[in-house]
């Protein structure tokens, strides 16, 4: 039988795809780092992840024994050296590990047209899998909605509540133009103009996140000059902000005195800013421990090395806790360099609070401020203890110059000054009030050279003494003032008309050489003000002038419906 053998069909061309998948699949694997490990990979990670944590703690809690101990931190035993190698081991082990996994993840890119199909087919064969395809990676950037070019629009969607009054600074970035829309938007809305408050000839980028929010404009304050000032040896022009008439003719006049007496000597007691927040326990002897535990001086070392860390300028210098049932008020007083330093005590009482929390877990921080400070408020503890700069200021005013220049006599303010200033103000229940008017003069320097206004109630806190000598022939005169709260950096005295003013006192900026100086010198002229000031004033009431004077400096004969319309 003749059986034709029909040739064998070809097989079908492979397909690129199956071919190259078939490459792919039969590939010999490439040897892995992991694969010199003498142990399993996820075992090896987990030694050097527990030796990392467990030498850190370990180390941690050494550095805080010498620190309460006062060892020095440099002088390793041999297992400090022994953890720190093991430390640096392992930190470069996990970086190695997936550092460069996680850097190589963002540069790495496909090498060749082989690499590429690689990566497809690998793709499409988990498709064909049943997984589904990597979701696309949409950016979620959210557009920023554009503000209209004209003012008219804004000003329609500021008044509407669309655009916050608050964020027009930021979003139109322009702080003048921002001022202009504001204002017009503040009009609008209350229905009154503003017409008098001046807009233009102000640097509002100057404020902007500093000094003051959301400006509509500014407030024009004449700044007077008293002096010259004869002040230990050195002679300063003072200058004053002020709408009150007559206040810087008779602080002017009683510079002219003590000039013509030989000048005042002033001295600085003391230079602390305070902070005492306000913590709580479950009891009141959980309290008292750490009460004694601030106040024992052999901790007074631990805690100014974590209290000063705040700043290369704050040096913690006493601790003073009161209690109040299971309260306990801690007062910090520490200098602060030419700042005034509220917010540079602030931090360094955090950092000690968050240092306490290791020993006294169950301590309640209730608030960083207490009211025990105190801040910006009448207070004993400011009268006694002092807060900011404490500064006692004298002066010997001649009886030729008490007659010719104050027009009245010794026994007159020595007598006025008893029955007023001391008896008087004791029996209104003064509190750091024992004088005539202390506060008029530190608050126009405080405006003048960018202090903060609300700390003139603390910082007016004086004594003025009065008293006979040299046979009741000359006067002696001394004010006694335990805080003044002033700075010559920071808020307000950055701006340009503060700093001018501070730099007509010589006290502009900090300073370098000795930090802390200028704002202790400035501290000291105002004292020396507030002399001159209490002098003068108490001359004019002991001669019945204060009324004629004030009737005539002090009133205005212009009629002011006029200028305003």
């Amino acid at each position: 039988m003749d059986i034709r053998r029909r040739p064998a069909r070809p097989p079908p061309p492979p397909s690129a795809s199956t071919s190259t998948s078939s490459a792919v699949d039969h590939q010999p694997s490439s040897p892995k780092a992991s694969d010199a490990l003498p142990l399993p990979l996820y075992l090896t990670n987990g030694i050097f992840f527990t030796l990392f944590f467990s030498v850190a703690y370990f180390l941690l809690h050494r550095w805080r024994d010498k620190i309460r101990n006062s060892t020095p931190l440099h002088i390793l035993t041999l297992s400090e050296l022994a953890g720190i190698l093991c430390l640096i081991a392992s930190f470069i082990y996990l970086l190695g590990f997936f550092g460069i996994d996680f850097v190589q993840s963002f540069i790495s890119k496909p090498e060749s047209d082989e690499d590429h199909q690689r990566f497809i087919l690998h793709e499409d064969r988990k498709i064909h899998c049943g997984l589904p395809p990597p979701a696309p990676v949409v950016a979620k950037a959210k557009a920023a909605v554009e503000l209209p070019q004209d003012d008219e629009e804004v000003v329609d969607r500021v008044v509407s509540g669309e655009i916050p009054s608050y964020s027009l600074e930021s979003r139109l970035g322009d702080c003048l133009r921002a001022a202009k829309i504001r204002r017009e938007a503040v009009q609008r809305l209350t229905g009154r103009g503003v017409d008098g408050l001046p807009l233009e000839g102000f640097d509002y980028d100057s404020i902007l996140g500093q000094c003051c929010e959301m400006p509509v404009g500014y407030v024009q304050i004449p700044v007077g000059i008293a002096g010259p000032l004869l002040l230990n040896g050195c002679e300063y022009s003072v200058p004053m902000a002020t709408t009150e008439g007559c206040l810087v003719a008779s602080t002017n006049r009683g510079c002219k005195a003590i000039y013509a007496s030989g000048g005042a000597t002033c001295v600085l007691l003391r230079d602390a800013m305070t902070r005492a927040p306000v913590v709580r326990f479950s009891s009141a002897k959980r309290a008292t421990e750490l009460k004694f535990f601030l106040e024992d001086p052999l901790n007074f070392d631990t805690l100014s090395v974590v209290f000063n860390k705040s700043s290369r300028f704050a040096r913690l210098q006493n601790v003073q806790c009161a209690i109040a049932g299971k309260n306990l008020y801690i007062r910090f007083s520490c200098s602060t360099g030419d700042a005034m330093g509220m917010n540079m005590v602030s931090k360094g009482v955090q950092n000690v609070l968050d240092f306490l929390q290791n020993d006294f877990p169950d301590m309640d921080v209730i608030g960083i401020s207490g009211n025990y400070c105190s801040d910006k408020k009448p207070s004993a503890v400011n009268w006694i203890e002092g807060r900011g700069k404490s500064v006692v200021c004298e002066a010997v005013i001649t009886a030729d110059v008490v007659s010719k220049v104050l027009k009245t006599t010794v026994p007159s303010l020595v007598e006025l000054n008893m029955l007023k200033n001391l008896t008087g103000s004791a029996i209104a229940g003064a509190l750091g009030g024992f004088n005539a008017h202390a506060a008029n003069i530190v608050s126009a320097i405080f405006i003048a050279t960018g202090q903060d206004p609300a700390q003139n109630i603390e910082s007016s806190h004086c004594i003025t003494m009065m008293e006979a000598i040299n046979d009741g022939k000359d006067l002696h005169i001394s004010v006694t003032m335990p805080s003044i709260e002033v700075g010559t950096v920071g808020g307000g005295t950055q701006l340009a008309s503060q700093s001018a003013c501070l730099n007509l006192l010589g006290v502009k900026g900090a300073n370098k050489e000795s930090p802390g100086s200028n704002a202790r010198l400035l501290a000291t002229i105002v004292a020396g003000a507030v002399l001159a000031g209490e002098l003068s004033l108490m001359s004019a009431i002991s001669a019945g002038q204060l009324v004629k004077s004030h009737m005539k400096y002090n009133r205005s004969s212009r009629d002011i419906t006029k200028i305003g319309s």
